[in-house]
């Protein structure tokens, strides 16, 4: 059990039924009153964002959240296959557990499959990948002062901006959280 005084950045609880991660907390003393925790927390299984304040003595179990390196091997249809490298189990996932996560993952790359108590609420792709432009208009000389950007279709099917000197062909290094590009290869 952890005590609301307790709380850090990151740290994952069972909160009324509910699985949420800490995002932000604040230890408040007003002048006139008892102290409290201020908390911002994101439900691990659907994303929503809930502020909610608690009393620092109240306790809540951590939650046990499991994750384990999985090989994406492809998609058929709207099934995800995955396989276990150390004894190669494989699962099958459906479109919602994976949602868009894989959009910047190609097949036979290692991810990351979260879980709690057995039921996968979560994949991680890899922080950067490198991907191959396989469409994108040519770039064009001027208007380049304030760094101009033009959309770039990666090998995966996503689509990217990238600056006016990428073409056809070029590898991109791309930050998978955010979308961006990152750099050459």
């Amino acid at each position: 059990m952890i005590s609301a005084g307790d709380f850090k950045n990151g740290l994952t609880l069972e909160i009324d039924g509910q699985v949420v991660q800490i995002v932000e907390f604040q230890h408040v003393k007003p002048g006139k009153g008892a102290a409290f925790v201020r908390t911002k927390m994101k439900n691990v299984i659907n994303g929503g964002v809930v502020e909610r304040s608690f009393r620092p003595t109240e306790k809540f179990p951590a939650a046990r959240i499991d994750r384990k390196d999985q090989q994406y091997l492809y998609s058929d249809g709207d099934l995800y296959y995955f396989m276990d490298p150390e004894n190669y189990e494989q699962i099958a996932l459906n479109d919602d557990a994976v949602g868009d996560s894989l959009k910047f993952v190609k097949e036979n790359e290692i991810v990351k499959i979260c879980s709690y108590k057995g039921s996968v609420f979560m994949i991680e792709p890899p922080l950067f990948v490198e991907l191959e432009v396989t469409d994108t208009e040519p770039g064009f000389a001027g208007n380049t002062a304030q760094g101009a950007t033009k959309p770039a279709t990666v090998e995966t099917g996503a689509t990217i901006q990238v600056p006016l000197f990428v073409n056809i062909g070029d590898v991109l290094k791309i930050d998978t959280r955010t979308g961006e590009y990152l750099s050459r290869v």
